[in-house]
């Protein structure tokens, strides 16, 4: 295995053992896990768990449509976002796609 293959798996142990529910699931994930799952892979670009803009876009209060989200998940976006249709499965980006639309100010 090359040696960026060994990376990508590890990262892929670390994130499905550090991660509650982020194996894949076909049930709507706690509150408390798509929290911590969008804390640990989405959080680095959206800020504030999605309050405020970093290098990636708010998304608290987004005018973008369900299905727009969803494909961005699923496909990401040349250059700016990778795509997480392989990590996630469709019951996590439900999750994660609810976790945004009830976004609130803290």
């Amino acid at each position: 295995m090359s040696r960026s293959g060994l990376a990508v798996t590890a990262f892929a142990v670390v994130l499905f053992l550090a991660v509650p529910g982020f194996a894949a699931q076909e049930k709507p994930m706690t509150d408390e896990q798509v929290e911590g799952l969008f804390a640990s892979v989405c959080g680095f670009c959206h800020e504030d768990g999605g309050r405020v803009a970093g290098k990636g876009p708010q998304l608290m209060g987004t005018k973008r449509s369900d299905a727009f989200i969803i494909n961005r998940i699923k496909h990401g976006k040349e250059a700016r976002m990778p795509a997480f249709g392989d990590q996630f499965s469709d019951a996590q980006i439900k999750s994660i796609l609810h976790y945004i639309r009830h976004l609130k100010p803290e």
